[in-house]
């Protein structure tokens, strides 16, 4: 199963103190595949998109489990992560993390990228109400779900 998962609005971007310590600390946010954050991107960035592979397999009953590195949680409370930190000589120090959940996916969707029908997109803004990074469970309507 195809996913992307596209983020908008990244904190870095706007005016204040906030941005501009995010600036200065060299943030970035990346998916998370196992322990490892990678493809990381700005948080100054206009934008960021990760695309990447799952594997989906009929779980019975009409469920689908998903797995492989990037997926997080036992069966039937998978999920991605969204992994924001602070980069520097010495590496990526993880500060905050997004929690995306396979269960906020609406089911036609799901089958339809199980299935091979399209990439399952996930559309959502980076930056919480208070300018910080986007963090903790990210659910509808905070992100979007579609089947392209």
């Amino acid at each position: 199963m195809r996913i992307r998962i596209e983020g908008s609005d990244l904190p870095g971007r706007r005016a204040g103190g906030q941005a501009d310590a995010l600036r200065l600390g060299n943030v970035h946010v990346g998916v998370q595949r196992k322990s490892e954050v990678v493809d990381r991107v700005p948080a100054s960035a206009p934008s960021a998109a990760w695309e990447f592979e799952v594997a989906s397999r009929d779980a019975g009953e009409g469920l689908l489990d998903v797995g492989g590195p990037y997926v997080h949680g036992r069966p039937g409370a998978r999920f991605l992560y969204l992994s924001w930190g602070a980069v520097s000589d010495d590496g990526f120090a993880m500060f905050r993390r997004a929690k995306l959940l396979f269960g906020d996916v609406p089911a036609d969707a799901m089958r339809g990228a199980h299935a091979g029908a399209g990439v399952l997109v996930g559309r959502l803004g980076l930056t919480e109400a208070d300018g910080s990074p986007r963090c903790a469970r990210v659910r509808p309507p905070d992100i979007a779900w579609t089947l392209e």
